[in-house]
């Protein structure tokens, strides 16, 4: 596991509620795009916990913005559970995303500086 483990995890979980909102509490509202945004934000977190070269942080806060604009994006503003989730998940796991991104930026720079 590496340094950022526990916002990657977050990534992973927040990914795993978007895809399976549509099927336990959100009546297959927004169903596709929930379920390929979300399986794709669970993938990059799954990718991240377990120490593989994939997506980087930027990758992973792309799929979460992408989350928490698709009940406007897609039409289910109107559903107030698949759209609350597509807030809620895409919104927690966008500012942890961002957060992780701009500390491993930061760092890498400041490694730059001090080699």
């Amino acid at each position: 596991m590496g340094k950022f483990a526990w916002q990657d995890a977050v990534a992973f979980v927040a990914g795993l509620a978007a895809v399976l909102a549509p099927e336990l509490w959100a009546d297959d509202a927004g169903k596709q795009p929930l379920m390929v945004l979300g399986a794709l934000l669970a993938l990059a977190g799954l990718y991240a916990l377990l120490g593989a070269a994939g997506p980087s942080a930027w990758t992973t806060t792309a799929f979460a913005v992408l989350i928490f604009i698709s009940p406007w994006a897609f039409g289910f503003t109107g559903e107030a559970a698949a759209a609350w989730t597509a807030w809620i998940a895409g919104g927690v796991a966008a500012i942890v995303g961002l957060w992780t991104a701009t500390q491993t930026t930061s760092a890498q720079t400041g490694e730059r500086v001090a080699a």
